[in-house]
């Protein structure tokens, strides 16, 4: 009787506490009826007078609990812990200890990876993803399972193809990169939604449910999440030669900062508002990020950051064990703190700022100074507002998870971003009444593992490419032909041989894995792994009609024996497209979708490998046989160029209105020419951006109207480049000043218009670091058409 009482209590335990695990709730600060009658519960007061309240009641060992990401319990005060590391790149990941799937939600949407999405080139569908994967965190956070802030987006130039987390980032270009900053933190942190715009993204009930009254940039706005940009500054190399990323010493110059490295971070803090900034590992010209006072500086006095600066995980330590920089761990995190990092990913900080203070090299008030930063924007976030599910967002749950109108996105993000490289004699899109059978050929081409690439959690309902074509076809046969995507025996290229020769078409899915490139592994060379090129070529040779080749990974690939093969009739990437992947790429495929993605990364030849990844120099030096880097420098060969992408139609492109002259004096009447400082040189005539009387004065419209030929609809990219008459002063040969996606009814015509900023889109900068405007001409390139315009002083 006592045996059957004590599995009774049993079994009513482990039931309670399964109900506990399957409905948990967030531990919050201000519970009635003991903790909420502190001045930091008041919810009427500005946001510092709480924030200063809080530090006011802690004692100093108290403080150092909070300087790292697991920050520790208050317990006198009711404050609980809270880890403020959950991530959120392309939906929410199990990267960081704040996310957990062992609960009530189990998954949740995995968007494409990034650099796809970025491929796009459409504003709204960043927004939306943005504002979706937002809900889904928000959800996440009131029943336990996730934090209130994220370390997203990552905003690196993507520099060098070999990069093995070039996949998380928005591409190489810098317009790109400080767009796409814009639109995923606005949409992230709750800016108010109404009247957003740009672009055609696609509605579906996200913005409903989402209006947050009082979002902004003032230091007491409220926030739906926070973002965090990252990793600044030029990180972008992870283990190459001796150089990992922990002790690497990126050597930039100043014009290469401001042209290119900066300005996405600069963007993403200053225009999106985002309430937080990562350092990086890597030192610039001698300082370990963390530690550089002027870089941190920059973003908090320039560019008006309102929230905190995390150092990514275990930076802090790298100033001293990898960098040696710091002569002792507390001087490194006195340099830490005094340069304005706040907060520590890891445990250096928590373990050596009290012998940092004994010693005197790290003040109280500068501790405070942190917190202060931190306690903001958890007051911002509403963590000190009571009951986190009675607030603004506590409908939000399970339910709002993995919805319908989500995975669509899901899907209708996947299909813009796959980019047509190649096609043949139209030999896409297939038609259904032509295809009986169709054989799948690549390692994996039928496992949902390598849809996600990094920073990946759990999907909702993962097809691979292989289950995506059976929507479309009955008899689909499937061979791996490698092993794996290391690809190093040739076992199994017989079956895939005899599995080709079985079908109508045959399609092969080769290129990149984690396990080529990932955190923490660069590549060393662009071509295809082991021996896939081996594979491609045998079943080229068996199969029936020449084949279809899909392209994995984030990375570019040197394909040109695919690009010269007649073999091969088309090539389409489709990097890491998420959980509905498969169901895209087989709508694109069969013509369901007509692709309209253009790639955002400069696809080099193998030949590139012989430049040394650790070289930061953008522009080209010929005279040493270095070729430059990206688009806008790269002076070598191309396998596929920056804003590659085919279409099933064909559009032609005409300017409708676009003025011939710009004059500085604009409309400031009361300046006279004489009285504005411009400078000579050899070469061209300039004058400083910040010395232009009237930035505002001198924007103006693009109006372009662009017609569809063929007979089928498409969503189209209008990429409108510049490049100055001559190349002058190490200038870019040409740049991205505007984009639009626009859908374009077949045999129709859409017009739309692009909005130049001459001071930011016209402009270059010098060699000290100085944004200049070129007075003379400058020629707009839309396509293949060209249409200068003058910048004078009357």
């Amino acid at each position: 009787m006592l045996l059957q009482l004590v599995i009774i209590i049993i079994i009513i335990i482990v039931s309670i506490s399964q109900v506990i695990t399957a409905h948990p709730h967030p531990e919050y600060p201000c519970k009635p009826p003991h903790h909420n009658i502190y001045t930091f519960c008041n919810t009427s007061l500005p946001i510092s007078t709480r924030a200063q309240s809080i530090i006011s009641l802690l004692t100093l060992p108290e403080k150092i609990t909070q300087l790292s990401n697991n920050a520790s319990p208050i317990a006198r005060l009711g404050i609980p812990a809270y880890q403020w590391w959950s991530e959120s790149l392309h939906g929410i990941a199990t990267n960081g200890p704040g996310v957990s799937f062992n609960g009530t939600v189990n998954s949740a949407t995995m968007f494409p990876q990034v650099l796809v999405t970025a491929a796009s080139f459409n504003t709204s569908l960043w927004f939306e993803i943005g504002a979706t994967v937002a809900v889904e965190a928000r959800a996440m956070y009131n029943v336990g399972q996730a934090g209130l802030t994220f370390w997203a987006p990552n905003l690196n130039i993507f520099r060098d193809p070999r990069w093995g987390r070039g996949q998380e980032t928005p591409g190489e270009d810098p317009l790109t990169a400080s767009a796409y900053a814009v639109e995923y933190v606005k949409g992230f942190q709750g800016e108010n939604l109404n009247g957003h715009g740009g672009g055609s993204g696609n509605r579906n009930g996200v913005r409903e449910i989402r209006v947050l009254e009082g979002s902004g940039s003032s230091a007491d706005s409220s926030l739906m999440l926070s973002a965090c940009c990252k990793h600044i500054a030029a990180y972008d190399l992870e283990n190459w030669g001796n150089y990992t990323r922990y002790n690497f010493n990126a050597v930039v110059t100043e014009q290469d900062m401001q042209d290119t490295y900066q300005p996405p971070f600069q963007s993403c803090i200053q225009d999106a508002k985002a309430s937080c900034l990562m350092c990086s590992y890597n030192a610039v010209n001698g300082v370990p990020s963390c530690a550089k006072k002027d870089l941190l500086d920059q973003a908090r006095n320039e560019w008006g950051l309102t929230g905190y600066i995390v150092s990514d995980c275990d930076a802090v330590a790298t100033v001293y064990e990898y960098q040696h920089y710091a002569k002792s761990p507390e001087d490194a995190v006195a340099d830490v703190l005094k340069a304005g990092t706040d907060i520590n990913c890891g445990t250096y900080m928590l373990y050596n700022t009290r012998s940092a203070v004994e010693q005197g090299k790290v003040q109280e008030e500068d501790i405070d100074r942190a917190l202060f930063n931190l306690f903001s924007v958890q007051l911002r976030l509403g963590l000190f507002d009571g009951n986190p599910t009675k607030g603004k967002f506590g409908n939000l749950g399970p339910k709002d998870i993995c919805t319908r109108e989500h995975r669509k996105l899901a899907q209708e993000a996947a299909k813009q971003g796959i980019v047509l490289l190649k096609n043949d004699k139209e030999f896409l899109p297939l038609q259904k009444k032509r295809i009986s059978s169709l054989a799948i050929i690549g390692p994996t081409a039928n496992n949902t593992s390598n849809l996600g690439g990094t920073y990946t959690g759990i999907p909702c309902n993962p097809k691979s490419f292989f289950e995506g074509f059976q929507v479309h076809t009955k008899n689909v046969y499937y061979a791996s032909g490698c092993t794996d995507v290391a690809c190093q025996s040739t076992d199994g290229f017989a079956e895939a041989v005899s599995t080709a020769q079985m079908a109508d078409v045959t399609v092969v899915v080769a290129g990149l894995d984690l396990s080529q490139e990932t955190e923490d592994l660069d590549r060393v060379s662009l071509l295809l792994p082991g021996k896939q090129m081996d594979l491609i070529a045998a079943v080229a040779l068996a199969s029936k009609r020449p084949l279809v080749l899909i392209l994995t990974g984030g990375g570019p690939l040197d394909v040109s024996f695919a690009k010269e093969d007649t073999k091969i009739a088309s090539i389409l990437w489709a990097g890491y497209p998420g959980e509905a992947g498969g169901l895209a790429l087989a709508d694109v495929i069969f013509g369901e979708y007509n692709p309209g993605g253009r790639l955002p990364m400069t696809w080099y030849p193998e030949s590139f490998t012989s430049v040394p990844m650790n070289d930061m120099r953008m522009r080209s030096d010929l005279s040493h046989g270095y070729p430059g880097r990206t688009y806008r420098f790269y002076t070598g060969e191309r396998v596929y160029g920056f804003g590659h992408g085919l279409s099933y139609t064909n559009y032609s492109h005409k300017f409708l209105s676009v003025p011939k002259r710009l004059n500085l004096l604009g409309s400031s009447v009361n300046t006279h020419s004489s009285k504005i400082v411009f400078h000579r040189s050899e070469e061209f005539d300039y004058i400083h951006v910040d010395q232009v009387p009237s930035c505002d004065s001198l924007k103006f419209y693009t109006h372009i109207t662009v017609t569809n030929h063929g007979n089928m609809s498409g969503s189209h990219v209008v990429m409108l480049f510049s490049r100055q008459s001559r190349i002058l002063g190490g200038g870019p040969q040409k740049q991205l000043i505007g984009f639009n996606r626009i859908h374009i009814e077949s045999s129709k015509d859409t017009e739309t218009s692009i909005l130049v900023e001459p001071c930011k889109h016209l402009s270059t900068v010098n060699e000290n670091g100085i944004r200049i405007l070129t007075l003379g001409y400058h020629i707009l390139m839309l396509e293949d058409l060209e249409h200068p315009v003058s910048i004078h002083i009357q």
